[in-house]
């Protein structure tokens, strides 16, 4: 919980993404994955990941979560794909570590993080060893590619905003050869554990969004707000309405990720696992409902967000002054309060900064398909099947 609530509070701040859980995620993962490995195998992956990550915490580094593989023929398993590399693999095994080929989608932070953490991005077949590997790297490891692209609100002339100090960028990462010692392996082979990996990581990310989400929801509706209130218009009952619905999503969404936490077990290294039923139902509300938050902004913001005049025009000497006359809105909120207010709709919703955040609130840590997928893997259904029945006189012996 004390994540979660960090979260909210730090995303509120920086009104984004504060680009800490991926790496977060990953070790919390890693560090019940490797007990179980141990405990099923006899290997050493367990004191192994320790030691990396007291290294890692003693330097106060930033990691990114190199998961999504690029997959190939998505109808095709890893060992069957034509180019056996469109999965992440061992391609060579010597006796100072391993030797890795592949490339990885979607890495936020990857070009401005300290550390890679590599591991599989689903479950393998025995056939698959070779994909069935974790393992941590320098991002700047010789053969490591990051081709990155950045989202940045546009840069201010004399309208400083605390949103226009920070940005974003997401990697296409190629691992060409990449060398990596034992000590930074964390799996090798046990292809039966890249699964429990995979869907461990998933699930802290999701959990991870029950903070985050929220919060970008609270940004969105109080810009919301706040354009309704220069506008006259705070008051009106269907502003106040759609004004509802935002809290009603942001705080379902975060007592989700509450009653996960509290719902949580705890794993044999010690490390708490969330409830994956209501961590997943909290991922799904977040995914489903983000663009109907940015239609909702849109709607009470009008028109302007997306032909708001440039900054210079509101400090050129003569447009200066009739955009101050013309962009009034309630006599007592000064106009340039009006086009700070405006700019902002624009960052948010109407900039490639804020459609950008719209993908990664349906897709970041899973698509709403994958909750509904993980909900329905993990649900007892059939204790509520056992309740119909009883509500209905049905015999337990009958229609199962």
């Amino acid at each position: 919980m004390k994540k979660q609530e960090m979260t909210r509070e730090l995303c509120q701040r920086s009104g984004r993404c504060i680009q800490r859980c991926m790496g977060i995620d990953s070790l919390n993962g890693l560090s019940v994955v490797t007990k179980e490995i141990d405990e099923a195998t006899g290997s050493n992956y367990y004191e192994r990941f320790t030691k990396y990550l007291k290294w890692f915490q003693e330097n106060d580094l930033i990691g990114n979560a190199a998961q999504t593989d690029v997959k190939g023929d998505r109808s095709l398993r890893p060992h069957q794909q034509a180019d056996l590399d469109l999965y992440l693999r061992v391609v060579e095994r010597r006796e100072d570590g391993i030797v890795v080929r592949g490339a990885k989608a979607h890495n936020s932070i990857a070009a401005y993080a300290d550390e890679l953490l590599v591991f599989p991005t689903r479950a393998m077949t025995s056939e698959e060893g070779d994909w069935a590997v974790a393992f941590a790297i320098p991002a700047d490891a010789e053969g490591v590619y990051l081709i990155s692209v950045p989202h940045i609100h546009k840069t201010r002339k004399e309208l400083k905003a605390p949103i226009t100090e920070y940005g974003t960028m997401h990697a296409f990462t190629v691992f060409d050869n990449v060398f990596v010692p034992w000590d930074r392996v964390f799996m090798n082979g046990e292809h039966k554990f890249a699964g429990r990996l995979a869907s461990l990581f998933a699930l802290y990310h999701r959990h991870s969004y029950t903070g985050c989400k929220p919060a970008l929801t609270d940004v969105l509706m109080g810009t919301a707000a706040v354009v309704a209130d220069y506008s006259g218009l705070g008051k009106v009952s269907h502003v106040r309405d759609k004004l509802a619905d935002m809290i009603a999503v942001a705080e379902l969404v975060y007592a989700a990720g509450i009653a996960s936490a509290v719902k949580g077990k705890k794993a044999s290294s010690g490390t708490m696992i969330p409830n994956t039923i209501y961590a997943n139902v909290g991922r799904y509300h977040a995914g489903v409902k983000i663009y109907h938050e940015y239609e909702t902004l849109a709607d009470l913001a009008g028109g302007l967000a997306a032909t708001l005049p440039l900054e210079g025009d509101f400090l050129n000497p003569v447009t200066g002054k009739l955009l101050e006359k013309y962009m009034k809105r309630k006599a007592d909120v000064p106009s340039e309060y009006v086009h700070r207010a405006y700019r902002l709709v624009e960052n948010l919703i109407a900039s490639s900064t804020g459609a950008a955040a719209g993908i990664s609130g349906v897709h970041g840590g899973g698509s709403p398909i994958m909750e509904k997928i993980a909900i329905m893997a993990n649900y007892d259904l059939e204790s509520k099947k056992r309740l119909a029945r009883t509500l209905a006189g049905i015999p337990e012996k009958v229609g199962k």
